[in-house]
């Protein structure tokens, strides 16, 4: 075909299902697919809109006009224009929509599979429009859910929980009344994953060893932060400072996990040994109980870091109201994404859609 347009068009035009860059465009036939492009032509279009995105949203208000939204030839003339990459809005492009995904929860550019993959997780679904939106919920849910954001993001929430247990934050749902959240803000957040989360792509040859330096090296780094050395003095005897870092998480280490913790220190009296204390919060970052009992709200909390990029009490929130519904119905919905509609809620707000131009 000549150009964008014309490729459109000659989708359209064709009657039945044809399928380009793997979305199927169901076809309305030449006398239909040339009324809405003359309509667009004469009636919606102005010679400064050279666009595509101008002409397909011409064409779609023409196939409104002539046939209403919502109608067969509404539907193909949108799948026609996604099909050849021109979508409504930039995020909801496939391509665009799934390199965001990597942007936002692994702090990477795409590796070429895994980008054909997720693309055609959502382009390849059955049957189209209406199994677009499912997809989109699915895929973006996936990376929260990935290995690699578990062993980066979450593994970060995590340390600092271990390390400084929640905040206290105010919720007016059901009433005015204060809720532990988690402590981690996200300019702290975003800066820690990062680090850790450098030079990782999991199912990359070496990956494993990549992130293995990685998380030595930085909870070793983490345990001399003034921060934690303040709250933590070396000076503590080892079953104090394990027992200080448990209380933290959540009581969550067992008898025997609490005594290899305490053992990890050799029998000093003190806990000067940085190595040490980095393995101590660590055996405790990466305990199983933990990881479980802070999941859902770590779920919750990356929708606001990931989507939203900022604090879940700030920006438009000035609570954690918003923060509170969301991890009251995911736990309504034992933890089911779907069923509590966060995923959908988030990728589809005008917040998050702002962030790529559309108001």
């Amino acid at each position: 075909m000549g150009s964008i347009q014309s490729k459109v068009f000659w989708l359209l035009a064709q009657t039945g299902p044809n399928t380009w860059n793997n979305i199927s465009v169901t076809g309305i036939g030449r006398a239909s697919a040339e009324k809405i492009f003359y309509h667009a032509l004469t009636n919606r279009l102005t010679y400064a809109d050279s666009a595509f995105a101008s002409v397909r949203k011409a064409t779609l208000r023409a196939a409104t006009d002539d046939y209403g939204s919502g109608s067969a030839e509404y539907n193909a003339v949108s799948q026609a224009w996604d099909s050849v990459g021109v979508p409504a809005e930039q995020i909801d492009g496939s391509t665009f929509f799934v390199a965001q995904q990597y942007a936002d929860f692994l702090n990477r550019a795409p590796d070429a599979s895994g980008l054909a993959f997720w693309i055609g997780n959502i382009n390849n679904c059955t049957p189209q429009p209406s199994c677009i939106e499912g997809k989109r919920v699915d895929t973006s849910a996936a990376y929260f859910l990935s290995i690699e954001f578990q062993q980066t993001g979450y593994w970060v929430e995590r340390m600092h929980k271990t390390a400084y247990g929640d905040n206290t934050g105010t919720s007016t749902l059901g009433g005015s009344h204060q809720l532990s959240v988690p402590i981690v803000r996200y300019g702290q957040f975003l800066a820690d994953t990062q680090q850790v989360g450098k030079g990782v792509i999991v199912g990359q040859s070496g990956w494993e060893g990549v992130l293995e330096t990685n998380k030595h090296d930085f909870a070793n780094q983490f345990v001399l932060r003034s921060q934690f050395t303040s709250a933590f003095p070396t000076s503590l005897s080892p079953a104090q400072f394990v027992d200080a870092l448990n209380a933290k998480a959540g009581n969550v280490l067992s008898s025997d996990d609490r005594t290899t913790a305490i053992n990890l220190f050799g029998g000093a009296s003190d806990t000067s040994n940085t190595s040490a204390r980095a393995l101590a919060v660590r055996q405790i970052t990466e305990n199983q109980t933990l990881s479980s009992a802070e999941f859902n709200r770590a779920f919750v909390l990356m929708q606001y870091f990931g989507y939203l990029r900022r604090n879940p009490n700030s920006g438009q929130d000035t609570d954690y109201t918003g923060y509170d519904y969301w991890l009251q119905k995911l736990i309504q919905f034992n933890g089911n994404y779907t069923a509590a509609e966060m995923v959908k809620a988030f990728i589809e707000s005008t917040e998050y859609r702002q962030r790529f131009g559309q108001v």
